[in-house]
């Protein structure tokens, strides 16, 4: 059986940029269940690393540590190799240390809170949760619109913002409080949510995704609309700053620059009938699936990194500062069982 191909075409000045940032960068795509971390070879082309992991999708990455979602597991990489080390030509080894059985809570956006404790967002339950020794998860707060804990899918949250390791922002899809009722409301029923006090501060979005707090602004993708913007929380209004040929998720930060992920519409009732079509139409512009660099001041997408074959959509991306080139272990060779760490100690 051939394996499934999938191929990367990067604008002429990706890489340079990547150099010039020195940065790499991971980002998931849960159709194709990969992990993929990108950085740069020797020569100074394009590394493109990638893992297996059925339906991956949220991930929240530092130099060090990568949390990422998979179909009903929860899991930590940690990166085991020391400042000036290299493992086959590769400066960090993730490796998957941890991971918690969830069940299938569709988790979408992750990040830790103060005490390094992951939150992340159930869509399937409609709330923010966390991790339980004991349970599939623990709930922390649902929308004040949401009148029960249900497996029901009713608004498809999705995004978060963590502020001072609190939760700070959450986007949804709609304010509705019955099963999959956000499909009906797609077009305009997008909000932004303050957490604290379950206040509705923005509405009248188009499947909104990946709220961001960057240089003192809150940033998202009005995924439905095409666009990359940033929330004037004052005048409660969306300020596009961009057109992001494609259904836009995940969005990740580094100096002047955003890295936003594309995804291919799907012809369903997910996808299909959104502002997004016309605005492509008008462009005379075709979808796209990959990543667009913004250059956050002018507003121009000054790099591009296209994926083709069997990869048609992404969820999340994010920027490693300080690494050259990331690689991370799976379960499928004798790798994991050689590779051993041990903590620094007094029997040492």
């Amino acid at each position: 059986m051939t394996a499934p191909t999938f191929e990367f075409l990067a604008s002429r000045q990706f890489t340079a940029w990547l150099a010039e940032q020195r940065v790499s960068l991971a980002l998931t795509t849960y159709q194709a269940g990969k992990l993929f971390l990108l950085g740069l070879n020797p020569d100074g082309r394009l590394s493109v690393f990638n893992r297996t992991f059925a339906r991956c999708m949220g991930l929240y990455a530092t130099p060090s540590t990568l949390w990422m979602s998979s179909l009903y597991q929860l899991w930590r990489f940690e990166n085991t190799l020391e400042s000036g080390q290299n493992y086959q030509g590769f400066d960090r080894l993730f490796v998957p240390q941890l991971a918690y059985t969830t069940g299938d809570l569709d988790i979408h956006d992750i990040a830790p809170d103060g005490a390094g404790r992951p939150v992340f967002v159930s869509a399937l339950f409609s709330c923010l949760a966390t991790v339980s020794e004991r349970y599939s998860f623990a709930p922390l707060w649902r929308p004040p619109f949401i009148s029960k804990l249900a497996a029901e899918d009713r608004c498809h949250l999705n995004g978060l913002v963590m502020d001072e390791g609190q939760p700070r922002f959450v986007t949804a899809v709609s304010q509705s409080d019955v099963a999959d009722g956000w499909r009906d409301h797609r077009t305009e029923g997008g909000v932004l949510i303050e957490v604290a006090s379950g206040e509705v501060v923005l509405e009248g979005l188009s499947m909104p995704h990946s709220p961001r707090l960057y240089r003192g602004k809150l940033w998202l993708l009005d995924s439905g609309r095409g666009e990359f913007g940033y929330v004037d929380l004052e005048r409660g209004r969306f300020e596009p700053v961009a057109f992001c040929p494609g259904y836009a998720r995940g969005l990740s930060f580094i100096g002047d620059f955003a890295v936003v992920g594309l995804s291919l519409p799907r012809h369903d009732q997910s996808f299909s009938g959104l502002p997004l079509d016309e605005r492509l139409q008008a462009r005379h512009a075709e979808p796209r699936c990959g990543l667009q660099v913004i250059d956050i001041n002018r507003g121009d997408g000054v790099h591009t990194l296209r994926i083709s074959g069997v990869i048609e959509e992404l969820y999340d991306v994010a920027v490693l500062p300080g690494v050259h080139r990331p690689m991370a272990l799976g379960f499928r060779s004798d790798e994991i069982r050689r590779m051993i760490s041990v903590a620094p100690g007094p029997a040492n």
